[in-house]
């Protein structure tokens, strides 16, 4: 999620967490009154009064015009923590995180970036859905193309990115910066290894419904892992696998439906998928179980 921002911790209705792998967006701009001073000095700048007989010859010749003239704008030391830049932070809206600041996921990326979601056939379709609002392109290879075909429907018929693929059988994808893909792997408890991996501007996302004995492979190529309700015995193992402290590993079995906590390195962060009236309309409410 690009944009990365580490080190906060991340409590409230979901659970604890510090954010990373993604961006939490906020309102951007300065806080406060940035003090920036205006122009200082008696008279209108760039009035003829005010220009210099050198200068009103070349106002009439059309040459040389004379812009207005501005005092520098400066700030104190003391003012210029209050400032703050819009750098980063594009991509998927994902939902919210624990202080209702907008989460977001950057899939779109130059290099390979592989994710796994151990979680919500729902969740992963609003979050295929969404990509493709942005303009990448989702390929899909899933053994239950019926659950996917209606969102297809929904966008058009495929002729707005989205294809389903059974599995094995997804082609290759011609992934570039003006032509990004996303691949949803929704393969079951054991998927196979997949014909089309990550690459330049194309990003693969697992789906897995519970934990299996292929996940510890997964866990260790993903850049970023996305966990939601498991029993405490998975929670135990998510957590030796991913060095979660005691308080996330406790909440995993807890946490309510749409609710993901997001793992990248070491950093994690609490997140609420909350959808909209279109989403709803075409998947239902949020849910764990499929």
């Amino acid at each position: 999620m690009a944009m990365t921002t580490g080190g906060a911790t991340a409590s409230g209705a979901y659970g604890n967490g510090n954010s990373g792998g993604f961006g939490a967006s906020g309102p951007y701009g300065a806080s406060g009154d940035p003090g920036v001073r205006g122009a200082s000095g008696a008279g209108s700048a760039g009035s003829p009064a005010s220009v210099p007989e050198p200068g009103r010859g070349r106002l009439r010749s059309g040459f040389g015009l004379l812009g207005p003239r501005h005092g520098r704008h400066s700030l104190s030391v003391e003012q210029v923590d209050s400032l703050a830049l819009p750098i980063g932070d594009d991509g998927v809206v994902i939902g919210v995180d624990a202080e209702g600041q907008p989460a977001v996921l950057g899939l779109n990326r130059p290099t390979p970036y592989d994710v796994v979601l151990i979680g919500g056939l729902w969740t992963a379709q609003v979050l295929a859905l969404r990509a493709a609002a942005t303009g990448a392109r989702v390929a899909v290879e899933t053994g239950r193309a019926p659950a996917w075909m209606q969102m297809v429907h929904a966008m058009g018929g495929g002729q707005n990115g989205m294809s389903v693929h059974d599995v094995g059988r997804v082609p290759p994808q011609g992934s570039s910066a003006g032509n990004p893909v996303l691949v949803v792997r929704d393969c079951g408890m054991r998927p196979p290894r997949g014909r089309v991996v990550s690459g330049p501007w194309q990003s693969v996302l697992t789906l897995l419904p519970y934990l299996s004995p292929v996940a510890p492979r997964l866990l260790r190529q993903a850049r970023l892992v996305g966990v939601q309700r498991v029993s405490p015995d998975e929670a135990a193992e998510i957590g030796r696998a991913l060095a979660l402290p005691r308080g996330d590993v406790d909440s995993l079995p807890t946490l309510a439906d749409g609710v993901t906590l997001w793992c990248a390195d070491r950093d994690r962060q609490y997140v609420m998928t909350q959808p909209t009236d279109a989403e709803t309309g075409l998947f239902g409410t949020p849910r764990r179980m499929d």
